[in-house]
Parts: structure tokens; sequence; C-alpha cells
């Protein structure tokens, strides 16, 4: 008799209560009725209302700028941060600098928007789009840290003493040799950003403006007045974008391992 694997009966179960949810909201995204009571006839209705809501269409488009921009700027201040991280040779300022970059990783989310809310207050900045990119920057550039160091400690520094003896500049050494080595961690980075800026609600519901708003705050605003399964149809369409980001990341890792690999037989 086989022994019972507990094991993957909870993945099982954690993976059904995570999914069932997901797959009964897009379900009712193809029902004809108004509502998730019953399903009726399938149709793509809801799809069309979507296409046809301009305000919607604006909002999304505004919203994947807004995450694509945020997660650039992240993903370039959080690699220099990273770097320079590593190069810190003092062990108890390293683990300090490390230790505040980790705090804003487990900060409720609330706090956080709070906090940059009394501050865009403070120094008399209008809330709206500007305010809503600083925070994205601001919450994103301690995953872009966390994703990149790792590379920079698998880096292997008699590299760059190599490049040196050979008349490489700074430059030459960071575009190079560094840059090229640590280029996964990056990636990882940026993509990690871009689906935390597109998945953001507490943050930016603290600092968005009148005048801007984000998917996330759009479809709250509406599940207050009614469950509509245009919204459906939009969360449907926000969570095969979203698989598609993790799909690219998934690629970019197993890339990654096959070089590895190679490296390792060779």
């Amino acid at each position: 008799m086989k022994k019972f694997k507990w094991d993957k009966f909870y993945l099982t179960f954690i993976l059904l209560t995570l999914y069932i949810p997901i797959f009964y909201l897009i379900i009712y995204s193809f029902s004809s009725g108004n509502n998730m009571d019953n399903f009726k006839n399938f149709t793509f209705d809801h799809y069309w209302d979507l296409i046809n809501d301009n305000r919607l269409l604006a909002i999304f488009i505004e919203t994947i700028i807004l995450a694509l921009l945020s997660s650039l700027f992240a993903t370039i201040v959080g690699t220099l941060g990273a770097i320079a991280v590593n190069n810190i040779k003092n062990r108890n300022r390293k683990k300090l600098l490390l230790t505040l970059n980790n705090v804003l990783m487990v900060s409720p989310d609330v706090i956080i928007g709070a906090s940059f809310l009394i501050l865009f207050t403070a120094m008399g900045i209008s809330l709206g789009m500007g305010s809503v990119l600083l925070s994205h920057i601001a919450f994103s550039i301690p995953i872009v840290v966390l994703m990149v160091l790792p590379r920079l400690k698998e880096f292997d520094k008699s590299l760059v003493d190599a490049a040196s003896d050979l008349g490489a500049n700074s430059w030459q050494i960071f575009s190079k040799i560094l840059l090229p080595a640590i280029t996964p961690g990056i990636l990882s980075g940026f993509f990690m950003a871009l689906t935390y800026s597109l998945d953001d609600f507490a943050v930016t519901f603290f600092v968005t403006g009148n005048g801007f708003s984000t998917l996330s705050v759009e479809i709250y605003s509406r599940a207050r007045q009614g469950i509509n399964l245009e919204i459906n149809a939009l969360s449907t369409v926000m969570f095969i974008f979203v698989l598609i980001l993790v799909f690219i990341y998934y690629l970019i890792t197993c890339k990654k391992g096959h070089t590895k690999g190679r490296a390792g037989t060779l």
C-alpha cells in the first residue's frame, strides 16, 4: 500500500484554494447575465463593453505606462544600489543597509501609502500621476535590490581584476563584464517591479488624485457600486497579461540555467 503523501495533498489544496476563485471570475466574464448569481448563455458582450469603455481603456493604458516607467526607473536605481551595497566591505554597515531594505519589503502598504501622502502634502506636491509614479518607484527599488544582489554574489571578481590588468576602464568593466553577468537578475527585478506596480492598490489609493486613477483603484470604485461583469472581463485580461509576464520570466530563468549547465560541462 502506497504511503499517502501529505505534501502533494497540501500543495494541491493550496493551489485549488488560490485558483478556483480566479477561474470562477473568468468563467462568469463570458456569461450573458448582469451578475454572478447564475451563469447564462456564453457571450463576449462584456469584452465588447470593455473595448467600448473609453474611460476604462484610458485608465488601462495609463496603468501600463505607469508600471513600465516606475519599473524602468526602479530597475536602474535598484541595480546601482545593489552594486553599491555589494561593494561595501564593512559587514555591519552592509547588514544595516540590507535590513533597512528588507523593512520596506515587509512594511504594510497602508503605512507606506500614508507616509507618502504625508510627505507629498508637506512638500506641496499635487497628487496625480507624478505622486503615484514616485511612490511606485520607491516601493519597487527594494524588490530590484533583492533580485540583483544574488547575481552579484555569484559574480567572479577576478574577471574585473583581469580586465583592469588588460587596460579596461571603469565603464568598459561595468558595461561589458559586470552588466552582462547580472542581466538575468536585472530582468527579474524589472518584471517583479512591473507586476507589483500593476497589482498595487493600497499605496496608490493614498497618493492618487482626482484627475488620475489606476486599474486597481478604478475596479475598487466600480465594485462598491455593484458587481459588473465588465470588471470580470477586465480582471481576466489583466490575469492573462500577468501570466505572460511570468512566462517570460520563466523563460529567462530557464535560459540562465541552461547557460550555467553548459558552462559547468565545459
